[in-house]
C-alpha cells in the first residue's frame, strides 16, 4: 500500500501546508482518507480527483484532524454528475460514537453517511482490516493498525497521544508508525501528545520499520525534532513528514 501525507501540521495550518490528513491506498485502488485536516481537499485535488476517496476514517474530532470535512462533501455534493465518471455515490465516514453530536454530523443525506466503529472490534473497509487502541488525549482519540491483507503490509497511525505503555505493543513489527509528535525532547510525559525521544521509544520497543513523524509543532528547529527521534529509534529509520510526501509500505 502507499501512504501520502497531505496535511503535516499539528494544530493550524501554516507555511501553505495543512493540518492532519493522509491518504492511503491500497494495491486494489482503494482511497482511504485518514482524517481530514485543513487544508485536505486542495492538497488531495494535488492526488486524486476527491470524488474518488472510497472512504474516510477519523481519529477523533478535534478540529485540526476535521476542518475539512465540510468541504470535502461540498466537492462532492456540487460535483456535476457524469463529469470525469463521477455517478454521486455516498462517502462513508467512520468515527466513534464517543462524542455522539459529532458523530451524528458526519451524516449529510444524499452526500455522506457516518459509520461507526467499535474499538473492540476489527474493521473492514474495503481491502483493509483496522483495529483500535484509545490514546491519551483530552478529548477520545482512538490509534489504528491498519492490514492490507493481500499483502500483510501494517500501518499504525497514532492520531494524537500522549505516551502510554500500550503504544509499543500495539505498533509492534509495523512496516510504517505514523506517530504524532508535537513536543521536542525537553517536553516528555505530557498529557496530549508525544515528544520526539517518546516516538522514537516506542518505535524502537515495537521493532517497526520506519517512523514517520507527524503532527508537527509550529516553532523550533524541525531537524532537530528528527535528530532527538532518531537518537531514541537507533538503527529505525525516521522521517519527518512533508505535503505531498509518499512511502510504498
Amino acid at each position: 500500500m502507499k501512504l501520502t501525507a497531505l496535511g503535516v501540521w499539528g494544530g493550524y495550518p501554516t507555511r501553505d501546508a495543512g493540518t492532519t490528513s493522509y491518504l492511503l491506498q491500497s494495491e486494489s485502488g482503494f482511497n482511504l482518507l485518514l482524517d481530514c485536516g485543513s487544508r485536505a481537499v486542495t492538497e488531495l485535488e494535488h492526488e486524486l480527483q476527491p470524488t474518488q476517496l472510497d472512504a474516510v476514517i477519523l481519529s477523533h474530532y478535534h478540529e485540526d484532524h476535521i476542518a475539512d470535512l465540510g468541504a470535502l462533501r461540498q466537492y462532492r455534493q456540487l460535483f456535476p454528475l457524469g463529469q470525469e465518471g463521477w455517478d454521486g455515490m455516498i462517502l462513508k465516514i467512520y468515527g466513534h460514537t464517543e462524542n455522539q453530536y459529532e458523530f451524528d454530523k458526519l451524516t449529510l443525506a444524499g452526500v455522506s453517511e457516518g459509520h461507526a466503529y467499535q474499538p473492540d472490534e476489527t474493521l473492514e473497509i474495503g481491502p483493509f482490516d483496522i483495529s483500535f487502541m484509545k490514546t491519551v488525549h483530552p478529548v477520545v482519540n482512538y490509534a489504528m493498525r491498519i492490514i492490507e491483507r493481500k499483502t500483510g503490509q501494517v500501518l499504525v497511525y497514532t492520531g494524537d497521544t500522549g505516551y502510554f505503555d500500550g503504544l509499543a505493543d500495539f505498533s509492534k513489527q509495523a512496516d510504517v508508525l505514523l506517530a504524532d509528535v508535537y513536543f521536542f525532547k525537553d517536553k516528555a510525559k505530557m498529557p496530549n501528545h508525544l515528544s520526539s525521544v517518546e516516538a522514537g521509544q516506542i518505535a524502537k520497543s515495537a521493532a517497526v520499520k520506519k517512523l514517520i513523524l507527524t503532527h508537527l509543532p509550529q516553532f523550533g528547529d524541525l531537524k532537530l525534532l528528527q535528530y532527538e527521534a532518531q537518537e531514541a529509534a537507533g538503527s529505525i529509520t525516521v522521517d519527518l513528514a512533508r505535503p505531498h510526501q509518499k512511502w510504498q509500505l
